[in-house]
C-alpha cells in the first residue's frame, strides 16, 4: 500500500449499531463486511463466541459484539452483517445487528472515553474514544482489547499448530 492509501483511511470508521449504541471500528482494522452465513459452534467457548466460520477455505472465529459487551442476546436476520476484522494477526468476525455506515471522523473530533468509576464493565472496557459526527456520538473501539482474550488466542495457537504439522 502507497503512503495514500493510509492517509485516505486514516479518520475513516465502519460505524454498526450494537443495541441503542452506535460504534465505530477504524477502518484499516477491517478486512471487509459479509452477510450473515452459517456458524459451526464450538463447545467449551465463552457466550459471545459464536462459533467459526469458513471464509473461502480460512476458518476464522465469530464473537457476538452485542454478547462480549453483555448486552441482551439479538436474533440474527438477513440485515445481520459480520465484520471481519484484522488486529495483530488475528482474523475475527464480528457478528453485528447492522452496519451503519462509513464516516470520517477528524482526529479534532475525538474524545478521550472517560472513564466513570473504576470498574470497566461491559462494553466500557472496549472503547478507547468518543467520536463526534455531527450531532451524533460514535463509540470508537479498541479491536485489540474487544478480541484478546484468552479464548481466541488459544483458537489461534491451534490454527498455528495444525499448519506446521502439515
Amino acid at each position: 500500500m502507497g503512503e495514500h492509501d493510509t492517509d485516505t483511511q486514516k479518520d475513516k470508521y465502519v460505524t454498526f449499531r450494537s443495541g441503542e449504541e452506535y460504534f465505530g471500528l477504524k477502518i484499516e482494522y477491517v478486512n471487509e463486511i459479509i452477510v450473515f452465513q452459517d456458524i459451526t459452534e464450538v463447545p467449551e467457548c465463552e457466550d459471545y463466541v459464536k462459533g467459526l466460520i469458513n471464509l473461502r477455505g480460512k476458518i476464522i472465529p465469530v464473537i457476538d459484539v452485542r454478547l462480549r459487551f453483555g448486552q441482551e442476546p439479538f436474533e440474527y436476520t438477513d440485515r445481520t452483517c459480520i465484520i471481519v476484522i484484522h488486529v495483530r494477526s488475528t482474523v475475527v468476525g464480528l457478528i453485528v445487528e447492522k452496519i451503519a455506515e462509513v464516516v470520517e471522523i477528524p482526529e479534532e473530533c475525538i474524545l478521550k472515553s472517560p472513564t466513570i468509576g473504576h470498574e470497566e464493565q461491559g462494553q466500557e472496557s472496549y472503547v478507547y474514544a468518543i467520536g463526534k459526527v455531527g450531532d451524533s456520538v460514535k463509540l470508537l473501539l479498541d479491536p485489540d482489547r474487544l478480541i484478546n482474550d484468552e479464548d481466541l488466542s488459544a483458537q489461534e495457537q491451534t490454527d498455528e499448530e495444525m499448519e506446521e504439522g502439515e
